[in-house]
Parts: structure tokens; sequence; C-alpha cells
């Protein structure tokens, strides 16, 4: 008999310790910006600057990536619509969420943020110059709350497993960071070391960074993000030398006269910003054939008039997020697929994005995420 009641006292103390909500403890971070931030964590309430922020969250806590958000920036709905769809469905709590103008653009409001009682505001190190100068950190300080950044767009080869570690740490989730992280590695590596292996002759490309987004032609990247994607799959970045930060405009001559093999462009569903703009829709459930309408199109202006990658058909479009998320190693497997298909034959990146959903995010894969007139 006393064996039986020790049994269910012990039973019943560790149901009831299971049940309790883990501890918070006092812990210091280091930040994209190098800025030391102390805090209790996990937090339990968190402000996201930017909505698209939320990739993150979906692989550290995929069972309800909204939990901790007590608020957060409209762009993801806007910027990135039929992923909105998809965790709108799976989520439906997200559409009650209070959300806030942007930093950068000084619609941010103190006093609806300290309402919602955050314990922690996450910014990407792009606003800091802009909160900085608004004096909305100052104000979050005065009030208790502090900013903690991250960045997985300025220099997301640099800062996305950082971020990553940093965001384990804020949640508690450090063991789930650190799988995605090496996941994440190790996809890049199927590329990186064929690559440095080979060593092979680089063909020319040209990004067009949300090309047919306005008649303007033709913002690209520089030595960063997409940029770097080109070089790590092989290829040869036309403006790497030109522009001479990580975003920037090439004009038609530049390119006329660089003559690129390949021709990359981002697209998204756009909608919101430039309604039926001749942007190239691609993204989850994307329309193929209405993606590939719009990207021959891209091909008659006057930049493209007689460049090689045209009139070789090697014109690609690939999902813009993947310049502002941490799933960029996939369009890394893309781009080399397109640069050096010889090298990569076995390689297959839509894999790859199946098992990203499959281990990681909380919604199912669908095809869309790029095409290629050279298919």
């Amino acid at each position: 008999m006393r064996a039986t009641f020790l049994t269910l006292l012990s039973g019943a103390v560790s149901c009831c310790l299971a049940a309790l909500p883990v501890l918070a403890k006092e812990i210091t971070v280091t930040d994209i910006a190098g800025r030391e931030v102390t805090l209790d964590a996990p937090v339990h309430r968190m402000i996201l600057g930017e909505g698209r922020q939320v990739y993150l969250l979906a692989v550290l806590e995929p069972e309800n990536p909204f939990a901790r958000v007590v608020g957060w920036r409209q762009d993801f709905s806007e910027a990135d619509p039929d992923n909105f769809a998809r965790y709108s469905e799976a989520f439906p709590e997200l559409n009650d969420l209070p959300t806030f103008g942007g930093f950068k653009e000084g619609t941010f409001d103190v006093e609806q943020a300290a309402a919602l009682q955050p314990d922690v505001v996450l910014m990407n190190i792009e606003a800091k110059p802009a909160t900085e100068e608004a004096g909305y950190d100052d104000k979050l300080a005065e009030l208790g709350i502090p900013i903690v950044y991250v960045d997985f767009r300025e220099d997301p080869l640099a800062h996305t497993t950082a971020s990553m570690r940093i965001m384990g740490q804020l949640t508690g989730e450090e063991d789930r960071a650190e799988e995605f992280i090496a996941f994440a590695d190790a996809q890049m590596a199927r590329v990186t070391d064929v690559i440095e292996s080979a060593n092979p002759e680089r063909p020319t490309v040209f990004i067009d960074r949300a090309g047919g987004y306005s008649e303007d032609c033709c913002m690209s990247f520089g030595a960063g993000n997409f940029g770097d994607y080109v070089e790590l799959a092989g290829g040869a970045n036309i403006a790497r030398d030109i522009i001479p930060t990580t975003f920037g405009t090439l004009n038609p001559e530049q390119i006329i006269a660089s003559n690129p093999d390949h021709m990359v462009v981002t697209g998204g569903n756009w909608d919101a910003y430039v309604p039926g703009g001749a942007w190239v829709g691609v993204g989850p459930g994307a329309d193929m054939e209405a993606a590939r309408t719009k990207l021959e199109g891209l091909t008659t202006r006057t930049a493209m008039t007689g460049i090689k990658a045209v009139e070789d058909g090697q014109v690609h479009a690939i999902w813009h997020q993947f310049y502002n998320s941490p799933y960029y190693f996939v369009a890394v497997q893309q781009l080399a697929k397109w640069l050096h298909p010889e090298l990569f034959a076995d390689l297959d990146p839509e894999a790859t994005m199946m098992e990203l959903h499959e281990r990681f995010l909380p919604v199912g894969y669908e095809q869309g995420y790029w095409i290629s007139l050279h298919d």
C-alpha cells in the first residue's frame, strides 16, 4: 500500500510540475547590432517590428508561432499574402493581433505598444537608424521595454544563423534553433562543396530585383543578399562591382553591355502594392502559366535587347522573399541548378523545400516558388 501511495504521489507531482509554465530567468543576449540586452527569458509577450519575422518563429515554435506575439507590423499580409493566407487558415488568431506602422516610416505608436506590455520588441537591423533618429529606443527604454535587433535581409549569410540563435534564446528553443541551423548548413554545403571542388567557369548573371514591380529598370543587388547567393551557386553577379551596397540600380546600358548569360527575376504576389502589375507572381500555389507569361513579358524591355540570357532562354524567376527569410539556402540550390545543371543533376531543391516544411514549418508545402523559360 505504501509503495502504491508513493507511486501515485510521485505521478501527481510530476503531472503538476509538467503543467507549470517555464520559469523566466534573466539572460543577456548580444543582438545583431552588437548591443548587450538583458531581459527575462523565455519571453511571453513580444512585438514583431516586421511581420515576416514569423518566418523565424515558425521554425522555432511550429505548433503555434503566434503564441508569444501580442502585436506586429502588418507587412506579412501585404508582402507575402499567399503564405499569410496559409498561416491565417492554420492560426486564425493572427487576424486579431494589433498591427503597427513601421519604425522606418516613423509611424510606430509607442503608446499603443506600451499598452500591450511586451517583454521585448524584435526589430530588423535596417530599422535601427530610423529607430534612433525618432527616439523610439529611448522612449521604449524609459518604459522598460527592450529592443533586440535581428537580421535576415541586409546580410543574411552573416546574420541569419546568429539571429536564429538569438530567437532561440528569447523563446527558450535553443535546441530547435540548432537543429535548423545544422539543416541549413548541410543544405548549403551540397552546393558550396561541389562548386569548390569543381571550380567551374562562372556564367554571368543579372538579378532583376522585383522585376516588373515598377516601370523603372532595373533594381538589382550588389555584393550582398541575392548577389551573394549567385556567387555561392557558381555564378558571377554583373552588379557586384557596380552597386556599392546590397541594394541598388543598374541602367539599361550597363545590362546590355554586360550581356549576361542568365537573368534571374525575383517575384511575388504584390497585388497589395501594385495591383495587376507586371511583377512575376511566384510563391506557394502560384499560377505557373500566368507567371511564365509575365516572365516572358519582362524580356521585351529595352534593357534586355539582344542579351544572351534572353536569346538562349536562360531567364528565370524565383520567390522574392528568399531574400528576407532564413530559407535562403533553397534559393542557392535552385540557382545552382540553373547555372550548372551538369554539376547538380542529382540536387532537388523541390525536395529540400518539402523537407523544410515537413520538419520545421507549421504549414504544408505547395509548388510555385520558381519558374524558368528554359524548362
